[in-house]
């Protein structure tokens, strides 16, 4: 039976299939570190909006599970595919339709990359602010679909705050859109939010049209500073937030993570036990405010440099942004996206910490200080995360539901996190999601398996 059916879907869509073991090995997997054991049909990639409707008209008509996909940077397992599905890739339906400088908007095909929108819109003295550490590959449909965050969060908030409309291709091959172009609009129920962080269990998003800000002409300012120990670092954070500032950026590395990522890119190696925290000001009073956070920084034992924007500027975020390739770099890396409210960050740090202890783990922490969103690592060998990580990671967990937080800040639920989900949603609400999943998708055959395990 699947070998008839990968036939027919290639007889039927014969200039967008592949089923050649390369793409279909590679559809396997993402950014997660998970990888599927066994190939999916055939990945799909279609040109057009009309291409992707007739796509899932032929999943409907054959009840085949649909995987939507796009620059498979996610770090939940979300575009992971299966035995018996269909990959619909993104990646060709890659235009940008328009961006108005009047409006202060782009509308873009799903495909995008957020580079390549970023630079198209500067021409317009416009730019797009998430800014998720894999914005070199990762696409705005894919950003959407998982409300990913990034660097500028602090500031700038996630995806959901960037999102006018979105074009839908519902589970019937129907083409919805949500939202609208005008700034303001508040008819009917808000089905925009509904489908950003969605991660493709309730439609394939095709189209976006997204807020554009205007370029800032005024320079940037860096404040670095090095602590001896976490707890004075998460203090100064908090300060910095507590005091009435709203950075740019704000992200801390903790001393577990911090010599790995200096050894992995060839810098000099901080003391034994540094946390590094890098904020960024910007706007017209940006010398200013950078002057004061690097007042609180000091007032917390912090060894500060402060620079205007340049190549030293870059360096400290590119640091930053090699959290990532640098686990990567010694192992398979389990990503945790755990949030709490600010002022439980600290706590948080102390909770890790003692999960570390009680697990016999070491586990390098990155955090988006500004919003309270901390991504604890957790490196191990092999192709299976071993029980005791994943027992270390559900600690991890309920640790940030404790302190009043979320599993998930910016990842995503996927298949990594979905055993967890009921514990912070509760029976009802739980419940009550996937009837609305059912809504959309009756037939299940939209990314199953991925946030919840099956249909009611």
């Amino acid at each position: 039976m699947p070998e008839s059916i990968q036939s027919l879907l290639v007889e039927t869509f014969p200039e967008i299939s592949d089923v050649s073991a390369d793409t279909l090995e590679e559809a396997c997997a993402d950014k997660s570190g998970q990888r599927a054991s066994s190939l999916p049909l055939a990945v799909l990639s279609p040109r057009t909006v009309e291409e992707v409707q007739a796509i899932v008209r032929f999943a409907a008509d054959h009840r085949l599970p649909v995987v939507p996909r796009g620059g498979a940077s996610g770090l939940a397992g979300g575009s992971i595919a299966h035995a018996g599905e269909i990959v619909v890739s993104t990646s060709a339906l890659n235009q940008i339709l328009e961006i108005s400088k009047e409006d202060r908007l782009a509308t873009v095909e799903a495909g995008v990359i957020n580079d390549t929108l970023n630079s198209a819109a500067e021409a317009h003295g416009l730019w797009f602010a998430p800014d998720p550490a894999s914005r070199t590959w990762s696409t705005v449909g894919g950003n959407i679909a998982t409300n990913a965050g990034g660097l500028m969060c602090a500031k700038y908030g996630v995806t959901r705050e960037s999102v006018l409309s979105v074009d839908v291709v519902l589970a019937n091959g129907s083409l919805v859109t949500f939202g609208h172009r005008s700034v303001k609009g508040v008819t009917g129920l808000d089905l925009v939010q509904l489908m950003i962080g969605s991660e493709g269990t309730l439609g394939i998003i095709v189209r976006a049209t997204v807020k554009l800000l205007p370029k800032d002409s005024h320079p940037t300012w860096t404040v670095s500073a090095l602590f001896g120990d976490i707890d004075s670092a998460s203090v100064a954070c908090q300060a910095v937030i507590s005091e009435g500032h709203s950075p740019s950026v704000l992200e801390l590395i903790d001393d577990r993570a911090l010599p790995l990522i200096e050894n992995h890119l060839g810098t000099p190696p901080s003391a034994p036990g540094t946390v590094l925290v890098i904020a960024q000001t910007d706007g017209s009073d940006s010398p200013a405010r950078a002057k004061e956070i690097t007042e609180i920084f000091a007032a917390s034992s912090g060894k500060t440099e402060t620079q205007p924007e340049g190549e030293s500027a870059e360096a400290l975020l590119a640091l930053r942004r090699a959290m990532h390739p640098a686990m990567e770099a010694n192992g398979e890396v389990l990503i945790e996206d755990v949030a709490v409210p600010r002022s439980n960050m600290r706590e948080m740090f102390r909770r890790i910490r003692q999960i570390e202890s009680d697990f016999g783990v070491e586990i390098p922490t990155v955090a988006h200080a500004g919003d309270g969103n901390l991504h604890p690592n957790f490196i191990y060998q092999g192709s299976e995360v071993p029980s005791h990580i994943w027992d270390a990671a559900g600690a991890l967990f309920h640790s940030a539901l404790e302190l009043g937080g979320t599993l998930t800040g910016e990842h995503g639920v996927g298949l990594l996190k979905k055993r967890w989900l009921r514990d912070e949603l509760g029976d009802d609400v739980w419940n009550l999601q996937r009837k609305i999943k059912a809504v959309f998708d009756p037939e299940g055959i939209l990314n199953p398996g991925k946030v919840f395990d099956s249909q009611p």
